[in-house]
Parts: structure tokens; C-alpha cells; sequence
């Protein structure tokens, strides 16, 4: 195996990037709020795949940081990055895989006790790079790392020893700090669950809001028995199965997955069950093929600590309890929506409107790009067309509002993508590349009459099979015409599994594609085929993201759907992607979102993600987020719900234009988030 091992030195900091001591081979940096780092860049021309490091954060939360590629054109402005992190006091050894600068994976697989990896931007060529640093997220205050030497292979490491110590209690919680509602353990674990469930009740708390959460002092209609939609004056409204507005709001992921990620760090726990114990048994889920466009390299173990936690204070009935209790508590606080990705079995079940996903977006044995399937097939037809039989089960349900097509497609993710540009590139036959180089004889005849518009230079239109990147950039006519076949490309990609859910479907809103963002222009195309216009809008204020929205010509009603806001006073050990100062905050930030969506003449709802805290050890992909509405103990955030409660109180109001939603919002904090 070739391999060879560098000690970071004082020569490889970036300025304010200082040396704080160290032990041994281990070197301390102490990282300004600015997050400077460590200049890598000597890494392009050494020929090695893996870089393998540990580190370890002297901080009190989990620290985040960046491998930023940039190029010589533009050496300011990262054109690529894999984004990742660690735990707080625990040394931790990572892999970054430079091989991942091709862009092929958005989130591949962890190191165990490392966390989140995402990787951002553009494919890079290696002749492209001008330079690559190591460097710390900004940050609200100075940061110190240790680092190891850097092991630069050419292989994967074939194992992993992580630290000794126990970080997690029996409960799920973390160990090294305390918080306002931490729980001490079991006892007082039964004892707040059983006061929740008593309170719960399956009732609105406010008295003019109908059986679906709807305003009855504003009636819209007769009522279809359906969700539907409706533009009056100017403004759009969701219209309840009896008539009246309707404006969605509650959480993301209503359900009590296994979704704590314990492989490879089991020793870590404080507790942890026989997984054959058949009361345990159901807490526990395996994957094998995560992450799915990457080769995984082990197991991803999954365990439950909210299941663990309603079982140790329900017995034996705590699904069932759990059933009844969490639409109850929703209601008490006044949110109307079971969000994306809940449980099924709360579907109708607990009367209250609900949306859901495609079970399956269609796929094809050819990717373009990522995700993104060969649009021009016969196959991706056939496959809409399976996948959407899929909503006949639910088609009559009064309490659906509606369906996604699906969530965030990770080809989506690249600003400014022509996908066109990565048909000619995929050195795959696809139906999509035989349609293009149909068009193109079609258009020029000759291929020298091509070569002279694009300023390329192919011996015949076979050469067009060959791989060749970024061609858009070639020339004009080049750039025009790869633009118009990728819009078509996108609008396909919307309008063949649209129209074959509606086949199926006809009586519910397709709530379209939970876009992560607007990353194109192109990202609009076909949305003639929705019902409603969703986007995942990360942000203080969604004013902007929906006037975007507006602004490529959408004329539909808007619903976000997802958004949070993070603490690190409490729980886990990570912000989310945006971050306050503490509980309280926010729940003012959420309550300033949610009134900027209302007022808003498009927005119809939005939804939070997400019911439940993440893990402090990290979910299936490595997230840590203390974004939860509750904890993994079911404890609920007192002052976020309260909040919640207080916003949903007036919605009404200010969806109406009657009046003006809140003017105080919570005052933006650095992320750690990855």
C-alpha cells in the first residue's frame, strides 16, 4: 500500500490560524471566529486518494469544518467542499476522500464518531485546482483542534478503534453537560411522560378553528370533501374538506424511527438492549446500502432511544400510548399537520390532516447526473407509472392534504448545473443522449456546420458519445442550446410522474418537489403539473425564497417544507443550519418565520423540521441537530411550543391581511452544522 505521513507545521496556517501547543505528533490550532485554517494545497500534486487524520475539538459542542477547493480562475471562492465534523472532546479519526471532488455523492459514508459528511459545488478537475485548505467554520467564538499527522493512502483504512469513555446516558442523552430540561433518569422519565399523557387531548385549542384545522371564520367554499386550493383578491388559500381556509403548519418526521447510529461506537453507550430481546427487538434497523450512491463500508446500525424511553414509561402499550398522546400534544399547541415523513399509522388514524411523499420517485438503470434518471426512456415511464399506483391506497382520504413527488434531488444541489452538460459528459448510451444528437443532425445537417457554431472540433456526430465536460461553455450557440434541452429535460423529469399520479390520484394536491433551492432557473420548469409550489427554505425570513419563486414566473401557492432553528444549551451538540442563542430564541425565530410565510401572498404553510430531536452522536448520516420540538426522552421544549402555540393563535389574522405579524426576530447565531 503506498502511503506516507505529514506533520501539519507552522508554515502550512492561514493567517490568524495560530499554533496553541500540542502533544507529541499532535499539534493544537487555535482557530479565529473568522474560521481560517490550514493550507493543504500542496495535497493536488502528492497523487494520494484518502487523507486520514484525528481530531479533537476542546469545545463544549461539536466543531464543523471544511476541505475547500478552489481554482485558479477565481482563488477566492470555493468552487468545491466536503463539509464534516466531530464530537467535543473526543478524539476522532476521519477520512477525507479527495476523490470526491468528481461530484458524484452529495452525502457519502461517515468514519465511525465522525459526523455529517456533505459534499458541495462542482465537479473539479485536478488541472482546475489553484488551491486547498482545512478550514473552521465561522464561528461566535475562538476554537482550538488538535490534529494528528495527516496519513495520506491510497486505500481505505480497513478499521477504525474509536476513544474509550461513555458519552451517552441510558436514556439517550448526552453526558458531558446539563441543560434546563435534562432528565436525571428513569424515574423522572415516567413521571413526565405520565403528566404529558394526561393532558393530551384530541381537541383544537382554539374554538373558531374546524374538525381539520381550518379557520371557520373565513369560508372559501362549499367544500369538495378534499383539500384543495383557491386564489382570492390576489391571495392564494388552502381549502379545508369543508370549505374553509386552511394554512398548514406542524412538524416534519412525526414518528419514532430508529434513527441513532450506534455502529462502530456502541461502547460509547451508557445502555444498550439484547437486540434479540424481543421487547427491543423493533428498536433496532440495519441498512446496508447506505449511503446509496457510494460503496458503503459498513453496517449502518440504527437504535431507537425514543422507542426504549415510551417503553420504559408505558410498558408493553407504548406505541399505542404514543399513538394518542402525540396527535394530542400537536393540537394542544396548535399545529394542524402530521408534516412529511411521519408514521402511516397515524394517518386518518388520529384525524388530522396529514401530507405525505411518493413512496418511490422513478428511477432508471441510467443516471444522468447523481440521481437524475434518463428522462427521454421508455423505462422512466414505465417506472412512473408503477410508482404512482403506490397513492391508490390513500386516494379517498378526506384528511391527505396532498403528496410530494418527492424531497430535495441531490443533482439539484449544484448552482447553476446544466444538465446537459452532464449527458454529454456521462459516458453511458442514454435515451436522452440519442435525443440530443438527434436534434443536433436535425438542426446543423453537418457536423462542421455544428463545429462552427459550438467552436468545437468533432471528426462526425459520434463524437458527441464521447465524454467531453462542461460543453455549454464552448460557445454561445453552445451554452443556448444545452440550456433549452436541460429545461426539457427537467420539465419531463416533473411532467411524466405528475400526470401518471394524477391518473391514479385524481383527488389530491401534488404539493410538487420540496426543491432544496432554487439552484436554476430551470428548477421551475413544469410546474403547470403541480398544485402547489414546495420549497426547503433554510432561512430567517422566507420573504425572498417565495418571491424568487414568484419572479420565475409561478403561479401557485407556496408551502415550505422544511425549516429550523437551533440552540446549543440544550441537548444535542449541534445547531441545525441555523442557529440561535438559546430555547427561548427560538421559538421567537419560529414564530417570525411562520408569520413572514403567512403574510405572504403565495404562502400557504410550512412545516418544521423536526418533531424530535437528532441524536448527539449523530442519526443515520452523522446529523446532530438540536432542532427538536421535543427530545429524544419526549420531553417537550417548553419555551418553543409555547411560542408555537402563541403564532397559531393569530395566523388567521394575518393570513388575512388583518393584521401584521410579529417585527421581533430572533438574533442570528454562527451554525455548527454540517
Amino acid at each position: 500500500m503506498k502511503e506516507m505521513t505529514v506533520r501539519i507545521d507552522e508554515a502550512m496556517l492561514m493567517p490568524g490560524c495560530v499554533a496553541a501547543g500540542g502533544e507529541g505528533e499532535e499539534v493544537r490550532l487555535r482557530f479565529p471566529k473568522d474560521g481560517s485554517g490550514v493550507d493543504l494545497t500542496w495535497l493536488k500534486d502528492k497523487g494520494f486518494r484518502y487523507v486520514v487524520l484525528t481530531m479533537t475539538a476542546h469545545t463544549d459542542h461539536s466543531a464543523a469544518f471544511w476541505l475547500g477547493v478552489y481554482t485558479k480562475d477565481e482563488p477566492d471562492v470555493r468552487a468545491f467542499d466536503i463539509q464534516t465534523g466531530v464530537l467535543p472532546g473526543v478524539p476522532t479519526r476521519i477520512v477525507l476522500d479527495l476523490g470526491l471532488m468528481d461530484a458524484h455523492a452529495l452525502f457519502p459514508e461517515t468514519a465511525p464518531g465522525q459526523l455529517k459528511i456533505t459534499c458541495h459545488g462542482r465537479r473539479i478537475n485536478p488541472a482546475e485546482i489553484g488551491r486547498i485548505a482545512l478550514t473552521l467554520l465561522p464561528f461566535d467564538e475562538e476554537t482550538e483542534i488538535s490534529f494528528s499527522p495527516l496519513t495520506l493512502t491510497d486505500e481505505y483504512p480497513d478499521h477504525f478503534d474509536v476513544a474509550d469513555g461513555k458519552l451517552i446516558d441510558e436514556l439517550g442523552q448526552w453526558k458531558g453537560r446539563s441543560w434546563k430540561t435534562k432528565l436525571s433518569g428513569e424515574e423522572e422519565l415516567k413521571e413526565v411522560l405520565s403528566g404529558e399523557a394526561a393532558e393530551a387531548d384530541s381537541s383544537y385549542p382554539f374554538d373558531d378553528w374546524s374538525r381539520y384545522g381550518g379557520f371557520m371564520k373565513l369560508r372559501l367554499g362549499e367544500g369538495t370533501g378534499f383539500f384543495t386550493r383557491t386564489k382570492k383578491d390576489g391571495r392564494w388559500w388552502l381549502v379545508d374538506p369543508d370549505g374553509y381556509a386552511f394554512f398548514s403548519m406542524g412538524p416534519d418526521c412525526v414518528n419514532l424511527d430508529a434513527d441513532c447510529r450506534i455502529d462502530g461506537i456502541e461502547k460509547w453507550m451508557d445502555w444498550l438492549p439484547d437486540p434479540d430481546d424481543p421487547d427491543f427487538a423493533q428498536m433496532y434497523e440495519i441498512h446496508e446500502k447506505w449511503p446509496p450512491l457510494d460503496k458503503p463500508r459498513r453496517k449502518c446500525t440504527l437504535f431507537s432511544f425514543p422507542k426504549a424511553n415510551l417503553y420504559r414509561a408505558f410498558g408493553k402499550n407504548w406505541y399505542e400510548e404514543w399513538q394518542r398522546l402525540i396527535p394530542g400534544q400537536l393540537k394542544k399547541y396548535g399545529m394542524n399537520t402530521i408534516a412529511n415523513w411521519s408514521d402511516p399509522v397515524l394517518f386518518g388514524a388520529a384525524e388530522m390532516p396529514y401530507v405525505t411523499s411518493l413512496a418511490r420517485f422513478p428511477e432508471t438503470s441510467v443516471r444522468i447526473f447523481r440521481d437524475f434518471p434518463d428522462v427521454f426512456s421508455r423505462e422512466y415511464e414505465e417506472s412512473a407509472a408503477k410508482n404512482a399506483e403506490a397513492l391508490r391506497a390513500r386516494k379517498d382520504d378526506p384528511f391527505m392534504i396532498g403528496y410530494f413527488l418527492r424531497n430535495e434531488p441531490s443533482w439539484a444541489f449544484v448552482d447553476n448545473l446544466v444538465i446537459a452538460d452532464e449527458v454529454l459528459y456521462n459516458p453511458e448510451r442514454s435515451a436522452c443522449k440519442e435525443e440530443l444528437i438527434r436534434r443536433l443532425k436535425e438542426r446543423y445537417g453537418t457536423v462542421e456546420a455544428l463545429n462552427e457554431a459550438w467552436n468545437s472540433e468533432y471528426g462526425s456526430f459520434d463524437g458527441l458519445y464521447e465524454s467531453r465536460e462542461h460543453t455549454s461553455a464552448w460557445s454561445a450557440a453552445a451554452e443556448k442550446e444545452l440550456r433549452e434541452f436541460s429545461a426539457e429535460m427537467v420539465r419531463r423529469y416533473v411532467e411524466i410522474p405528475a400526470k401518471a399520479c394524477r391518473a391514479v390520484d385524481p383527488n389530491h394536491m401534488i404539493l410538487g418537489m420540496r426543491w432544496a433551492w432554487i439552484s436554476d432557473p430551470a428548477l421551475v420548469e413544469g410546474w403547470e403539473n403541480f398544485d402547489v409550489f414546495s420549497i426547503n427554505c433554510y432561512s430567517f425570513d422566507p420573504t425572498p425564497a417565495i418571491d424568487n419563486v414568484r419572479s420565475l414566473g409561478v403561479d401557485l401557492p407556496v408551502m415550505i417544507g422544511e425549516f429550523h432553528f437551533g440552540a446549543l444549551d440544550a441537548g444535542p451538540l449541534s445547531t441545525g443550519l441555523k442557529a440561535v442563542a438559546d430555547q427561548a430564541e427560538r421559538g421567537k425565530a419560529y414564530r417570525y418565520y411562520v408569520e413572514k410565510t403567512a403574510e405572504h401572498p403565495m404562502g400557504v404553510g410550512c412545516h418544521y423540521f423536526q418533531l424530535y430531536d437528532q441524536f448527539a452522536l449523530g442519526r443515520f448520516d452523522g446529523e446532530n441537530y438540536n432542532i427538536g420540538l421535543f427530545d429524544l426522552t419526549s420531553r417537550p421544549y417548553p419555551d418553543m411550543l409555547e411560542a408555537i402555540r402563541e403564532c397559531s393563535a393569530g395566523i388567521r389574522g394575518i393570513a388575512a391581511g388583518e393584521r401584521n405579524g410579529t417585527a421581533e426576530r430572533a438574533a442570528e447565531r454562527c451554525v455548527v452544522a454540517f
